[in-house]
């Protein structure tokens, strides 16, 4: 990797953008059930969530609910019908590094595992998505974090080599994807502002 880095990746839910899927569900079926569909034990969603980021369908991906698990149908399609309930707003300290890096001119990048149909409310909604450079949208690829395959479509859209990228993440499948991928990868917890982290990497924040 270059002594400086070229290039800064992020990740957006829970890195720029706070993301739980509890008041999207609770908006159609009540909070107490919302949970017991969050935590159930036959049913994960966020590994069926997970489908959709990866290309699939809403409305497939709810009528499969309806099939294999009709108990949950109802909280399944509330999530997507209340979904803009569960961005509950931005990061604010992580946007102003965001806003920081742009303003010192360090190009920028977002790798999002997000639905290609959901995605576009986050757009509507929040004007610092407008800095990057790209946003690769794992929705729109058929291909999400922690596939390696979707590192190497990152590869060909921020133009340069990923050991000269700097990758931020919450997750800590991703950030070990990214490592291995040859990126920085920076797992960003509550524990740890990102600001030095950044900083300590020579970058302008």
């Amino acid at each position: 990797m270059s002594d400086r880095p070229t290039a800064v990746v992020f990740d957006l839910g829970n890195v720029l953008i706070r993301w739980d899927p509890h008041p999207a569900v609770a908006a159609a079926v009540g909070s107490d059930e919302a949970t017991r569909f969050l935590g159930a034990e036959d049913f994960d969603f966020l590994a069926w969530n997970h489908l959709q980021d990866s290309g699939g369908r809403w409305p497939e991906a709810e009528a499969g609910v309806a099939r294999t698990h009709p108990h949950w149908h109802p909280h399944a399609v509330g999530y997507r019908a209340h979904f803009d309930l569960s961005l509950l707003g931005p990061i604010e300290d992580n946007v102003a590094v965001l806003r920081d890096l742009a303003r010192a001119g360090v190009p920028l990048f977002a790798l999002t595992n997000w639905s290609s149909e959901l995605f576009p409310r986050a757009l509507a909604r929040y004007d610092f998505l407008g800095l990057f450079a790209d946003i690769v949208v794992s929705g729109d690829e058929g291909v999400a974090k922690p596939d390696p395959a979707v590192f190497d479509l990152l590869r060909a859209r921020v133009g340069r080599p990923l050991t000269e990228c700097v990758f931020v993440d919450d997750s800590a499948a991703n950030v070990a994807a990214a490592a291995a991928a040859g990126m920085d990868a920076i797992r960003f917890t509550s524990d740890e502002p990102l600001r030095p982290l950044l900083r300590e990497r020579g970058l302008p924040v």
